[in-house]
């Protein structure tokens, strides 16, 4: 009998498939598949023992998740507490297995892409990140199928850290995917709702839901009824025969999405409203008549009065240490003790092994915020006025205007992504399907520590505003303010 062996290039995997053949041989012949490129040591012990049974041996590029069309995640959450928890023992190997995932991504993509990183002077992880992703590109594509070294593909890879935006994955964000994984127990993006008879059933939020795709980017879930009524009001005498013939299909589609809207609405008015317009006042520094905040803690204050539940009020505190960049130790006791927080002070004040600045204190004088683009012409909902900094980044990394010493190059980007002009007006598409997408420029750019829905979002806005250039946003995990919790309660 003949075995496939798919599995990944680590030790413990190559030590038991050599067992497999060590002394009795346990099948015929191997077919060995890993899901990543596998180092030489690890190939070479296989070879050393067992090579006469393996007939096939192949990196198939697959240690990653294409969570959505433009999304991908290394399914990794426990890598935010190996690099940020101080003296971590396995810091160096978890940046190592994220840069092996992050090359198969753009081995799939069949990019080279250049790398460029945020300097951070306070932590030097996506520098190291960058560096070992650009040595395992140089590797990867030494040799080509030809014998012909790969050169680089009209491709950029910006690396950042978390750091960069605390704030977007604690603010309340009101589109339809991103409020239901914050305010829902969705698990494995299963969402149970009631049908008409009181019985319950599962639906699956994917991209096979064509009606979950339009939906999820909606600037505000009140916007569902709207979507409703014009989709019903141009249906064509065709279209309604389509309709007609998908109809049980459809009208299950709807009670799902009806159910999640009523149900995130609900927790709408119930609480979130009350705490939006005040998140976004800490957020943004201005009010929604663009007045600027002069005294946080009087934004903050009826926060913390008002019964809401305490992670509300944790994520509010931690807007306002943002929106100050660090407060004195005096002043968050006094915050800690108001909110009655003492067992759960760890919320907030583990931020700073991210490199976040919450006590006001010399080490952190150095850290600078990223300077914003004035969107006060955009038209934007009161409740959601925040942009976050992910988006900046994408739109001048399209135009060209990421400044060098902000953003060193660890290696050389292609000729469109190293001039003054856009990348957009060099690229001759102007298109705006996948494989109009693929035949221009693409921006890939990976979060470590985690990324949240609203700027996933971003990829897809950006995308859609400079048509010939696609952006893909990755990282280690998809970061929900209850997934968020969940990691700084554990860590130390």
């Amino acid at each position: 009998m003949k075995a496939i062996y798919f599995m990944r290039p680590t030790a413990m995997c190559v030590d038991a498939f050599i067992n497999d053949f060590k002394l009795k041989p346990k099948y015929k012949a191997a077919y060995v598949f890993f899901t990543d490129y596998c180092p030489d040591d690890l190939f070479d012990k296989m070879k050393k023992n067992c090579a006469k049974h393996i007939k096939v041996c192949k990196e198939i590029n697959v240690s990653f998740l294409p969570l959505e069309a433009q999304v991908f995640t290394c399914e990794n959450t426990e890598a935010f507490k190996s690099i940020y928890t101080p003296n971590s023992q396995d810091r160096d190997q978890t940046l190592e297995t994220i840069a092996n995932q992050i090359v198969t991504l753009c081995a799939t993509l069949d990019e080279y892409p250049g790398v460029r990183y945020k300097k951070d002077s306070a932590l030097d992880y996506g520098n190291k990140l960058a560096e070992l992703v650009d040595n395992k590109l140089a590797r990867h594509y030494e040799l080509d199928d030809n014998s012909k070294k790969k050169g680089k593909t009209q491709a950029q890879l910006l690396i950042v850290d978390r750091a960069l935006d605390p704030v977007s994955p604690i603010l309340h964000e009101l589109t339809y995917q991103a409020m239901a994984y914050d305010l829902i127990p969705i698990k494995d993006n299963n969402y149970e709702y009631k049908l008409n008879d009181g019985s319950k059933k599962e639906a699956l939020l994917n991209e096979e839901d064509e009606l979950w795709v339009k939906l999820q980017l909606l600037v505000h879930v009140s916007l569902i009824s709207t979507i409703w009524h014009t989709n019903i009001g141009v249906i064509t005498i065709g279209g309604l025969s389509q309709l007609m013939k998908k109809m049980p299909g459809f009208r299950k589609q709807m009670t799902q999405v009806i159910d999640l809207a009523e149900d995130l609405m609900s927790h709408f008015q119930k609480n979130v409203e009350k705490l939006c317009k005040a998140e976004q006042d800490l957020a943004v520094g201005a009010d929604a008549e663009g007045q600027k905040v002069k005294d946080p803690m009087r934004t903050l204050l009826p926060v913390l009065l008002h019964p809401h539940d305490t992670t509300d009020k944790i994520r509010a505190v931690l807007l306002y240490i943002f929106s100050l960049n660090g407060t004195t130790a005096e002043n968050l006791n006094k915050l800690i003790q108001h909110v009655k927080i003492e067992d759960e002070s760890g919320y907030i004040l583990n931020w700073k092994h991210l490199g976040v600045p919450i006590l006001s204190t010399p080490s952190m004088l150095s850290f600078r915020k990223q300077p914003r683009k004035d969107r006060s012409d955009k038209e934007t909902y009161n409740v959601s006025r925040w942009t976050p900094v992910i988006k900046d980044i994408m739109e001048d990394a399209v135009e060209n205007k990421l400044e060098v010493k902000d953003w060193p190059y660890q290696s050389e980007c292609p000729s469109a992504w190293n001039g003054s002009r856009a990348v957009s007006a060099r690229q001759k598409h102007k298109g705006s399907s996948p494989d109009d997408l693929r035949s221009g420029s693409r921006l890939i750019l990976f979060v470590l520590g985690g990324v949240s829905y609203s700027e996933m979002r971003c990829a897809y806005e950006v995308t859609h505003a400079n048509k010939s250039c696609e952006v893909i946003i990755g990282s280690t995990h998809i970061l929900t303010p209850r997934g968020l919790f969940n990691i700084e309660e554990d860590k130390p």
